[in-house]
């Protein structure tokens, strides 16, 4: 993930005067140790000086942090141009800091006691040379040390040799710098984050979701806004969606012998999961009441992140086919709320294929669209009823009688789709086509990936231009009203769709409509008329 590395990276250090020793330190005589004692020895000293320590379980992440070293010495210290600050290194669970002193009279340093670093084996510390920089512009060179550290925040031996070659006890202690207690508390979410945000299930990961979670409880507002990862960030728990409660996820079991299956992407926004994909759901559940209905989310990003942040388990594909084989089901019907038989679409064929032998009956409806088609001019009966259905309803929601009324009054609607590398992208340029066969000449449609290219934003925007509108209605080409619509479509950042015609300044205003394709009731009509179709 993306660490934040609170390093100063200390250049070195001015050393000790070890003259006649330190004030108030014991002075230990180099003494002669008996074979035994000094096989002893060897042992003693190899644990004590490992080239790192392990942290203790819960501790720091991989990665670089600020952190003082402070001593029981007067004379014993970090350098001053570092204020007692040394850089604390965390590669494999072990820790060790680096820190300048103030001349170069310390010798050798040893973890541990004066007494056990005089014996044979022990590993004695080596020198660095460091250049400390001073505040005049002035520099020096002093000795400095990587010490390992066998625990944060508790004191422990540390023995050193100067100039006189006498050693001396001391008790050192080392402790992460103010701030970083707070940034690794975030970085510690962060990760946990990024370890769910993923598309393969595991058994460990139901677990790793609640312990994101209670990390996240536990941090102040303050390190909340520090979480930042590959893919995390403060609003994966922060951001408020919706009432999670008002949402059933439909994995409930005593299924019975006949079930359809809704299966879609997903959504981790919980109002449009609520309305769109549970408003598709109760439209088949009323239509059927024969057959159980339950649901599946293609998406287990989507899922990992429900479970974690609102408790709500969603079934996978996998796991609700599983289910329906526990339960007895003998007839299942799957619906897939996807747009077009694209990527999802396939996934969800092939998962079935596993399952198939398990059923007396297995069909899989049409996909929101039907069938493809073989160029960007072929339309059919699917895509008429959503075209209609879509600008009637965009229409109703700007106030305005008819779609003629709003052309009249200069406004474009844009319809923002996701897009897709898949040979289903044909799809959106037979939208644009169907919506030309019924004279919508006021209607768009482009999406996020900009493919095909016809639908990227700027062709789009290009394409609204050219037709003389002046006033633009963004609204999503997809199921639900989540990420993309609320961020990529009418989002606040610079490559939102919204901020795209705002700052062309060929527009006097851009609007947004934020809802999902599953809330129309004429949409949920057309589910309705494909299961329908399939079960026959």
């Amino acid at each position: 993930m993306k660490k934040k590395l609170m390093t100063i990276l200390l250049a070195t250090v001015m050393t000790l005067s070890m003259v006649t020793g330190c004030a108030g330190q014991t002075a230990v005589e180099p003494a002669e140790a008996t074979e035994e004692v000094q096989e002893a020895a060897k042992e003693e000293a190899q644990e004590a000086t490992e080239p790192a320590t392990e942290a203790k379980e819960g501790a720091l992440e991989d990665g670089e942090y600020s952190a003082k070293f402070t001593t029981d010495g007067s004379m014993f210290h970090v350098n001053d141009a570092y204020n007692d600050l040394g850089t604390l290194t965390v590669k494999d669970g072990q820790m060790t800091i680096h820190v300048s002193l103030t001349s170069k009279n310390i010798k050798n340093l040893f973890l541990g006691t004066a007494e056990d670093a005089q014996k044979e084996g022990a590993e004695l510390l080596q020198p660095t040379v460091d250049t400390v920089t001073y505040e005049d512009g002035t520099t020096e060179e002093v000795n400095g040390f990587d010490i390992p550290v066998p625990v944060l925040d508790e004191e422990f031996d540390l023995a050193l040799i100067g100039s006189k070659d006498k050693w001396y006890d001391h008790k050192v202690m080392v402790s992460l710098a103010e701030g970083d207690d707070d940034q690794a508390a975030a970085d510690n979410v962060a990760d946990l984050i990024d370890s769910i945000y993923v598309q393969k299930w595991d058994e460990t990961t139901d677990e790793r979701c609640a312990e994101a979670k209670k990390a996240w409880d536990e941090l102040t507002d303050a390190q909340k806004e520090l979480v930042e990862g590959e893919f995390a960030d403060p609003d994966y728990f922060g951001r408020d969606t919706g009432d999670a409660s008002k949402d059933d996820p439909l994995n409930q079991d005593d299924i019975g012998e006949k079930e359809l299956l809704v299966v879609s992407f997903g959504t981790s926004f919980n109002d449009s999961r609520a309305n769109d994909i549970g408003g598709i759901e109760k439209a088949l559940a009323a239509a059927y009441p024969d057959y159980s209905v339950r649901r599946a989310f293609t998406a287990q990003i989507i899922i990992n992140h429900i479970l974690a942040r609102d408790g709500e388990k969603i079934d996978n594909m996998e796991q609700a086919l599983q289910r329906a084989v526990d339960n007895g089901v003998k007839e299942l019907v799957v619906q897939p709320t996807h747009l077009m038989h694209g990527a999802e679409y396939d996934e969800l064929v092939e998962a079935l294929d596993g399952y198939k032998d398990k059923f007396d009956k297995v069909v899989v409806s049409e996909p929101l669209l039907g069938e493809v088609g073989a160029d960007a001019k072929e339309v059919n009966d699917d895509k008429k009823a959503v075209a209609e259905a879509i600008a009637a309803e965009a229409v109703k929601t700007a106030g305005f009688g008819s779609l003629a009324d709003a052309d009249k009054d200069g406004v474009a609607f844009v319809f923002m789709g996701h897009g897709t590398s898949h040979k289903a992208k044909v799809t959106y340029s037979q939208m644009q086509s169907q919506m030309e066969e019924l004279e919508y000449s006021n209607v768009f449609i482009g999406t996020v990936e900009g493919e095909p290219e016809e639908t990227a934003l700027e062709n789009v925007i290009e394409a609204v231009k050219a037709a003389g509108y002046k006033k633009v209605v963004l609204r999503p080409l997809m199921v639900v009203a989540g990420d993309h619509a609320n961020n990529d479509m009418a989002g606040d950042e610079e490559d939102s769709w919204k901020s795209g015609f705002t700052a062309d300044g060929s527009f006097d205003e851009v609007t947004c409509q934020i809802a999902g394709l599953g809330s129309i009731a004429d949409v949920q009509k057309i589910y309705v008329e494909h299961t329908g179709s399939a079960i026959k």
